[in-house]
């Protein structure tokens, strides 16, 4: 009796021991709870390197948009701004393999689309999920988008397109420009990119720049501007887009009116690219007082000239015209002077909107003359991309908008150009644009 009762009592105390005893419970949680905890560090941990790799990509974006602003900013084509953007992404840190780019110009959403002075960037990489994995097997995608504008800066109304000649824009001898309300820029990377050649050269506008250096002289006066603008951005060529008109139509009579009585050209023939033109396939030599009806003109194969082609002719001729462009190709050239009045009107609608004279592309060299008398009104611009434009003798313009573009362009004689732009159907030149992100 005495040992059940003894057996009891220690059977007692012990379950009493292991009622106190949590050892091993401790040791089944911390091994049931383990695995969790490392998930959560693991989550935690993923977590923070998505975002890491987030902030990585939207750096890549942002330098990408910037850099393909800068091309869009000279004028490049889609496709080299699409490259610039590329290899700057790639080389800002976005994968090769994992990573993908787009880029839209104009932007095709946010607060600037449709903004044909902006362009977006937007990244994307797939990755395969670490820790996650466990919980899903789709990979991560992770995006960035970035947003450049170009934000606008002077009007310019005389620009020299080439990349590298010497004196692109030169005023030579004892020349006055009188630029009023605009800028000058050449696009020229040569020191003597801008020259004013001579002491008795002067030169009054609002600011000039240069891709390259500049010469200058005493009789330099910028308005807006304390010297020339030197390593300054290229200037984008406003007229780029502009479809070339082929050459279309019966060949007229290239000899034109008689000294000191009116004749009137009116095109009548359709042309392709939707306008009336006429055609003069071996250049076009005018005489006499000469009304142009609105239209377009295409000279061939010679010059279009007055008095002969004799620059320093003295019997007056006038020639009038609104709503007119005249293109040059095919060995045509512009060789305006001989004591021309001029009173000449670009379209405000329509594909050549704008423009005056209109000088091919591929006229690579050629010679652009223009010598009016003062007094003269040239409204729209003298756009001769692939030619060199040389204004001489008395070749002002009062009032009125006018635009000058070539390869080159040189001043040797006194002319004055307006910029009253508003309704005259021009596309702005603008210079010292500036590239900013903006989303």
């Amino acid at each position: 009796m005495i040992a059940i009762r003894t057996l009891v009592a220690a059977l007692v105390c012990r379950s009493r021991a292991l009622k106190r005893d949590v050892s091993g419970t401790a040791a089944v949680i911390a091994a049931l709870a383990f695995p969790v905890v490392i998930g959560g560090m693991g989550l935690g941990a993923e977590t923070g390197y998505w975002y890491l790799t987030q902030r990585k990509l939207q750096h890549a974006a942002d330098l990408s948009a910037h850099a393909a602003g800068v091309r869009k900013r000279a004028g490049d084509p889609k496709s080299q701004i699409d490259a610039a953007a590329l290899n700057i992404a790639l080389n800002s840190g976005m994968s090769s393999s994992l990573g993908n780019m787009l880029a839209n110009s104009p932007p095709t959403s946010g607060i600037k689309a449709g903004d044909t002075s902006s362009l977006e960037v937007i990244l994307t990489e797939v990755r395969p999920r670490l820790f996650s994995s466990v919980f899903s097997s789709e990979p991560v995608s992770i995006r960035a988008r970035a947003v450049a504008s170009i934000v606008a800066g002077s009007q310019a109304c005389v620009l020299a397109l080439s990349p590298a000649a010497s004196g692109a824009v030169t005023l030579s001898g004892s020349t006055v420009v009188n630029l009023k309300g605009c800028d000058i820029a050449s696009n020229s990377t040569a020191a003597d990119a801008f020259l004013m050649s001579g002491s008795s050269a002067a030169l009054s506008a609002g600011c000039a720049s240069s891709v390259g250096g500049a010469v200058t002289t005493i009789q330099l006066k910028l308005t807006q501007c304390a010297t020339v603008k030197t390593s300054a951005p290229v200037v984008r060529d406003p007229y780029a887009s502009v479809v070339e008109p082929a050459a279309f139509g019966t060949c007229q009579n290239s000899n034109v009116g008689t000294p000191s009585t009116s004749t009137t050209l009116t095109p009548t023939e359709n042309h392709p690219i939707g306008v009336k033109s006429m055609r003069f396939c071996a250049g076009l030599n005018l005489k006499g007082q000469v009304t142009f009806a609105p239209g377009l003109y295409i000279i061939e194969n010679g010059d279009m000239t007055v008095n002969g082609g004799d620059l320093n002719a003295t019997s007056l001729i006038t020639l009038t015209g609104s709503g007119v462009t005249f293109y040059f190709a095919n060995g045509g050239r512009l060789r305006l002077g001989g004591n021309a009045v001029l009173n000449l009107k670009a379209p405000t609608s329509g594909p050549f909107s704008g423009i005056l004279f209109f000088g091919s592309r591929t006229s690579a060299g050629a010679n652009q003359v223009v010598n009016g008398t003062s007094g003269s009104t040239l409204q729209g611009a003298v756009y001769m991309p692939g030619s060199d434009v040389l204004f001489t003798g008395n070749s002002a313009s009062t009032g009125g908008c006018t635009q000058v573009i070539g390869r080159t362009v040189t001043f040797s004689g006194n002319s004055s150009l307006g910029s009253t732009c508003d309704n005259a159907g021009t596309k702005t030149i603008l210079t010292s644009e500036t590239v900013v992100l903006v989303e």
